[in-house]
């Protein structure tokens, strides 16, 4: 099956200003990657020219191999040991009020990863005190001691996608426990006071009724945050796109999944999991 046309509302225009160049040049100099382009994210120019990124740490390499995401697979290159000063420095010479930092998936790494993602948080707060950090974080493979690692670093939002409804998790590659593990991971940062936030793709074939079900899975964590946008397939070796939704189509989702409970929810055909992310919390 081949992939749908876009449709005129998920046409970007390329705007490469000031603010574009500056970050495109620290990122560079620091040898720092960002998701908004390891997984072609189609709102890097509004967000760069408002100084906006969100920081990929752990390298560039995935381990694991979801149907659905254009970031590389394979076997990861170690930690980098002074990429949390790296990246400190970054949101420091941005002058960013608000830091989104995520990363590839680290099955290798015996904690997952989750010991630099909190030296990457108490770093930007030891250099950059006034920054918000919100992680953007993988499952960790549902293992408390990472979570307890990852809490005592005190980030301000606490960030885990569920990507789509439990209905479609063998689609894009991945299995239903995997789904679990990603609810118990919201369910236990949200009982430890963390404000939460978790997000989901459509237009990979789910119905109705599978969107409820993944409300009420996530809200029924005490997770905050929603947020929901369309799957764009990165090229034709990755899962085609069954159905845009149309702006208003967003619209009617956001005003039925705020029925769940959620404090906020940015919903749209652009919308990705850190786009904006200081204006939702």
């Amino acid at each position: 099956m081949e992939s749908k046309r876009k449709p005129e509302w998920l046409k970007i225009k390329r705007r490469e200003e000031e603010d574009f160049f500056k970050i495109r040049r620290i990122l560079k100099e620091k040898s720092i990657n960002t998701v908004c382009e390891e997984a072609n994210c189609p709102n890097i120019y509004e967000c760069w020219n408002s100084k906006s990124a969100t920081f990929l740490i752990l390298g560039d390499i995935c381990t694991r191999k979801c149907k659905f995401c254009s970031v590389k697979k394979g076997t990861p290159a170690p930690p980098s040991p002074n990429e949390p000063e790296r990246i400190a420095e970054a949101v420091l010479n941005l002058g960013l009020t608000y830091a989104v930092i995520t990363s590839v998936t680290r099955d290798d790494l015996d904690d997952g990863g989750a010991s630099v993602f909190a030296e990457t948080v108490l770093s930007i707060k030891r250099i950059s005190p006034k920054t918000k950090v919100e992680v953007l974080i993988p499952d960790f493979k549902g293992r408390k001691d990472s979570f307890i690692i990852l809490a005592n670093s005190k980030p301000d939002v606490v960030s885990h996608n569920i990507e789509v409804p439990r209905r479609l998790y063998k689609k894009i590659g991945r299995n239903e426990e995997q789904y679990y593990t990603s609810l118990n991971l919201l369910t236990w940062f949200s009982n430890r006071g963390f404000l939460t936030k978790s997000g989901i793709m459509v237009g990979l074939g789910e119905e109705p009724e599978d969107i409820l079900e993944a409300f009420y899975d996530i809200s029924s964590t005490g997770c905050d945050i929603l947020t929901i946008g369309q799957y764009l397939t990165p090229s034709a070796n990755f899962l085609p796109v069954e159905r845009f939704y149309t702006p208003e189509e967003f619209e009617k989702l956001k005003r039925i999944g705020m029925r769940f409970g959620f404090k906020n929810i940015h919903s749209g055909p652009l919308v990705r999991s850190s786009y904006k992310a200081e204006v939702l919390v």
